[in-house]
């Protein structure tokens, strides 16, 4: 484990070259990963997953934010809520598996019960003049934009979130995610720090060799090219994608749905990135057939071919919503050197596997796609690992988001230092 003082971390942020990676302690350093967790994941808005996750009334997720462990569930009235899943006796674990469906929240070891609005409602042998008033389960603050849940473990969270919000509700509402399930889900422990993971993510440079089957429904020159090196075929194509792009734009907005970018990945606090982009083949969904994987399309939509609209918050998460079904991503630092990726693939409430989708045709272009790129995690991770290993220039064509992305992250850690 390589170790950095404290006091050196700040000369680490300020000497960083612009254009460039990050230095070696940013990825492997136990001082820096727990800033990162006191910083970046304690004091910024986080996703961590969807109100379908609790359909009903008593439903529960947990959510294990380095040590902080969260528990998200649906009210008696319908209404998701956020607590801290510490009960306030002696602080056990209140709520032990993934997910549940209780009647009561009622821990384990002495039995304290606390109802879904997370009031204390008995507890035994405490005696006369014992306040069960106040010592209800500690809220956390919740957002729901659209049915994609964000968390804050900060006492004072960020408040552009709203003005994030505000921007995003037209692209997202169209599909409807509070009225999804969650079709299907899978967790991959990436063998590499959080912020590898996250670079990965925002970048197409590695996609035309390694992700022969994403390459299927979407365009890499979505996300930047270098247009002197292309040959004659690619040029055609980039042509092809700009002319579909520009065509596509128009007729999309002119039915009344958002679709060109708005860019806010390291000018604000709540950086977040959104562009619908056209896919290639039938044009209609994330599917090796490009054409939709679930019959019953989202919401009210009625037109296959609605592109991917592609949705990117700050500092965990990006998200792929198709006219028939959306996949959510989020990732959760574990340890310097370890990240969760947690997907979810989405569809109407009321499809019916078998009938309307079936679950290889929905998860197969994004299963096949997380391996291969947590195999590339991997790589990079043992490659930063070596003392040959110094930063790196971004492509200026395509790695411009990679850098934006470094920028906010070292911005938001400068503004903590300087503090």
């Amino acid at each position: 484990m390589l170790q950095v003082p404290p006091s050196s971390i700040g000369a680490l942020v300020a000497r960083r070259r612009p254009g460039y990676g990050l230095e070696q302690p940013f990825f492997l350093s136990q001082e820096i990963f727990d800033l990162d967790m006191e910083v970046i994941f304690g004091r910024h808005w986080i996703f961590i997953g969807v109100e379908a996750d609790v359909p009903q009334p008593g439903d529960t997720m947990v959510v294990d934010i380095g040590r902080t462990t969260v528990l998200i569930l649906r009210d008696e009235a319908g209404t998701v809520r956020a607590v801290h899943n510490v009960c306030r006796h002696r602080g056990a674990r209140l709520v032990h598996d993934y997910k549940a469906s209780v009647g009561n929240l009622v821990c384990r070891y002495h039995q304290w019960t606390y109802g879904l609005d997370g009031a204390l409602q008995s507890a035994e042998h405490m005696g006369e003049g014992f306040d069960k008033s106040c010592l209800g389960l500690k809220p956390v603050h919740l957002k729901s934009l659209e049915g994609l849940l964000f968390v804050c473990l900060s006492e004072d969270p960020p408040a552009d979130f709203d003005t994030m919000a505000e921007a995003m509700r037209p692209y997202i509402a169209p599909h409807a995610v509070r009225d999804t399930k969650v079709a299907f889900e899978m967790d991959i422990i990436e063998p590499g720090n959080w912020k590898i993971t996250m670079e990965n993510n925002r970048e197409c440079y590695h996609c035309g060799v390694n992700h022969p089957e994403l390459t299927v429904p979407l365009f890499a020159y979505g996300f930047g090219y270098a247009p002197e090196q292309l040959d004659d075929l690619g040029r055609k194509q980039a042509e092809r994608y700009d002319c579909l792009l520009n065509d596509d734009h128009a007729a999309w907005e002119a039915k009344g749905f958002p679709s060109r970018t708005i860019e806010h990945l390291d000018d604000v606090v709540t950086g977040y990135r959104t562009q619908r982009l056209p896919l290639d083949g039938k044009g209609e969904s994330h599917t090796l057939s490009t054409e939709v994987a679930c019959r019953k399309l989202l919401g009210n939509l009625t037109d296959r071919r609605m592109g991917g609209l592609h949705f990117w918050t700050q500092p965990n998460s990006w998200h792929h919503f198709m006219s028939d079904h959306a996949v959510v991503f989020s990732v959760l630092p574990l340890d310097p050197e370890h990240s969760l990726l947690r997907t979810k693939w989405l569809v109407h409430k009321d499809a019916v596997e078998g009938v309307d989708y079936d679950i290889q045709k929905l998860t197969e272009v994004w299963v096949a796609t997380n391996a291969q790129d947590s195999e590339l995690v991997g790589y990079q991770h043992s490659g930063v690992s070596s003392p040959a290993y110094e930063p790196g220039p971004y492509s200026p064509y395509t790695e411009g988001l990679v850098d934006m992305c470094t920028n906010w992250y070292l911005g938001r850690i400068a503004e903590y230092l300087e503090r």
